[in-house]
């Protein structure tokens, strides 16, 4: 029986689907062509193989089958299944495409392989290649458009800037002196003067102080009276509980200490819950007179000063006949008892006024953008500039900053717009790697260390950079003491 010539397994795949083997280069004048997929003989023309060579067909036929089995690509469901196996390149030429398609790869690597399993390998990585191209580039688009949607967001924060600092100084000014601080809002458009735009203002409440806000719902003005209308009416205490309902009420604002006040207050109150909770109890009267009762509870109860604490029966026996000449139900009565036992009012605090009127005449303040130390990541902050230091806050009623830097031996200068467009960095003019003084808070709330060797941020627009870069410049300083000693350190020899 005559040797069988070497030979290679071509097939070609759909385009749309497995894109494993594609044929390099055209047939070899050489090669065995051979035709498997629908022909138990070899064709040539009309005419029958002599039996030799189908002797050879079904030994090319077997051995064909082994190098599929071996490579995972028998079975498969070609796109052409008439074309044929052919024999393209030299074993030594496949070794040298394997090579070239990979810096990784070695000779000895592929010299056990088999020419089938060669071309194999030589469409994987070639397709490898193009996959990594294309990831490339969709991360270029990716890049691109996050960089689109970055300028839009600053364009849009830039646009604000105005406003929101109108908005800042009327709240402030509010908490100071909450007529003064209106007054500068209706001036500045930012609030319409009538009742119900005033109501939505403190409902909303953010950034104001609700002890303020409490002063001016509690005054007997009739444009107060009716923003105190207003602002009850915004509360929906539709089936709650009169206690969980009075908990929501109560947190909106701080109550003054003028029981005359109070009383206005409560009543509005019970007229609201009342209607949104017809036939809890018999009239308007009733809830009012409980709500009292249900804070003076909440002091006996939770009080550090009272020693003696009021009981269950004891709170009964005080709302005895309260509904219109009738007792209240029991169960409700116990129910309104153990929950102010279990959960006493949250009394809002005072939000900061001795840190308004702290940071009221600052240098400068806005909202920069900064990165983290230990995650490089980009997080929104409210920064103000005041005293030559500098402070960053998470929100704009926040207490306390989260972070102060003292801006002494620090310099500060642009970042490329490749790091970060509109960017600026504080770094430490004692030298590449110096630790900037700083401290911050903790997920714990307790104060740490800063260690960081810059701090980086930038803004919405370039202009707003620059704006910040000079408030900055102007607020460094310098520590003679260090400049003596880094001027010592360069005079003195290391050996």
């Amino acid at each position: 029986m005559s040797e069988v010539s070497p030979f290679s397994v071509r097939s070609v795949l759909s385009s749309s689907s497995e894109n494993l083997i594609q044929p390099s280069c055209p047939p070899s004048s050489t090669g065995v062509i051979v035709n498997m997929a629908h022909h138990p003989d070899i064709n040539f023309g009309n005419h029958v193989a002599p039996p030799n060579l189908q002797h050879q067909q079904h030994l090319l036929h077997h051995n064909s089958q082994q190098h599929l089995h071996a490579v995972g690509l028998h079975g498969r469901q070609w796109s052409h299944p008439s074309v044929p196996l052919v024999s393209h390149h030299s074993k030594s030429s496949l070794v040298s495409d394997v090579s070239r398609l990979s810096i990784d790869s070695h000779e000895e690597d592929v010299a056990d392989l088999t020419p089938v399993e060669l071309e194999v390998l030589i469409s994987i990585r070639r397709r490898k290649q193009e996959l990594l191209k294309e990831i490339e580039q969709l991360k270029d688009e990716i890049s691109t458009i996050t960089n689109e949607m970055t300028k839009l967001d600053a364009q849009d924060s830039g646009k604000m800037t105005c406003k929101q600092k109108q908005m800042t100084i009327g709240k402030k000014r509010f908490n100071m002196d909450p007529k003064k601080g209106l007054e500068f809002l209706f001036e500045q458009g930012l609030v319409k003067n009538t009742p119900e735009d005033v109501a939505a203002f403190l409902y909303k409440g953010e950034g104001l102080n609700k002890t303020a806000i409490g002063e001016f719902l509690g005054d007997k003005k009739d444009f107060n009276l009716q923003v105190l209308d207003a602002f009850v009416n915004l509360h929906d205490f539709g089936n709650l509980i009169l206690v969980e309902a009075l908990r929501r009420f109560l947190w909106s604002f701080r109550l003054p200490g003028e029981a005359q006040k109070i009383d206005r207050m409560m009543e509005k109150f019970a007229g609201r819950y009342c209607a949104q909770n017809a036939g809890v109890f018999s009239d308007n009267d009733t809830c009012y007179v409980l709500c009292f009762s249900i804070i003076m509870l909440n002091t006996a109860l939770h009080n550090p000063s009272v020693k003696e604490k009021t009981t269950l029966e004891q709170f009964i026996s005080m709302n005895r006949g309260i509904n219109n000449g009738e007792n209240l139900p029991r169960e409700l009565l116990i129910s309104l008892y153990e929950s102010i036992k279990q959960e006493p009012f949250k009394i809002p605090e005072d939000d900061g006024n001795d840190l308004m009127h702290t940071f009221f005449n600052n240098d400068r303040e806005g909202w920069l953008w900064k990165q983290g130390g230990r995650y490089k990541s980009w997080k929104r902050r409210w920064f103000i500039l005041n005293d030559k230091c500098l402070y960053y806050f998470e929100y704009t009623t926040d207490k306390e900053p989260r972070g102060i830097i003292p801006l002494e031996d620090v310099q500060v200068r642009q970042l490329p717009d490749k790091i970060k467009p509109n960017g600026f960095e504080l770094f430490s003019s004692r030298g590449p790697g110096e630790v900037i003084k700083a401290c911050k808070t903790d997920a714990d709330g307790r104060v740490i260390e800063g260690k960081h060797t810059c701090y980086r941020m930038y803004s919405a627009t370039a202009e707003d950079r620059d704006a910040w870069i000079k408030a900055i410049c102007t607020s460094i300083s310098h520590n003679p003491y260090l400049d003596m000693l880094a001027a010592r350190k360069r005079k003195t020899p290391l050996f």
